[in-house]
């Protein structure tokens, strides 16, 4: 039977608002201290260590060519990382502030436009109209094709 509802974690990425199916989050934490790999794609910021677990940190606004937000101090504690699993390889994505988790209605969910802020729509599993603006609903499956994530599986190794 389709969900009726999904519930999201929500986060803010340059100027607009994204949803990760919260089934696919592992958790938030807090900046890190990542260390820099050599000869990595350009959106890899790097490894750190969660729990002895070695996990890539994958930065967005590399990826998709978006600016960061400019947080004020209190909004500074809210940046961090969300730390997703993708069939259970874990990526920690970079993050400007995590906003709340949200219930939506799947018939809210509208197909994304082509392009939508720099992120093209092959990444999009739908948006949301909300009072602010739209929730953009990422495929976190189709962040990464599969040389990207055997690639990224390999950093995490080490």
């Amino acid at each position: 039977m389709e969900a009726t509802q999904i519930q999201l974690v929500t986060f803010q990425l340059g100027g607009e608002q994204y949803g990760v199916n919260i089934m696919e989050v592992e958790g938030i934490v807090k900046v890190e201290d990542v260390r820099p790999i050599p000869h990595a794609p350009n959106y890899v910021e790097g490894i750190f260590n969660l729990r002895g677990e070695i996990i890539p940190v994958i930065n967005l606004h590399r990826r998709f060519h978006l600016n960061r937000m400019e947080l004020s101090e209190e909004d500074q504690l809210l940046s961090g990382f969300v730390i997703i699993n993708i069939d259970g390889m874990h990526l920690a994505v970079v993050i400007d502030k995590v906003s709340r988790v949200v219930t939506v209605q799947t018939a809210e969910v509208q197909p994304p436009p082509q392009m939508i802020s720099g992120i093209g729509a092959e990444y999009i599993r739908g948006v949301v109209q909300q009072d602010d603006g739209y929730l953009i609903i990422l495929d976190v499956r189709r962040l990464f094709n599969l040389k990207e994530l055997h690639e990224l599986g390999r950093i995490g190794v080490r």
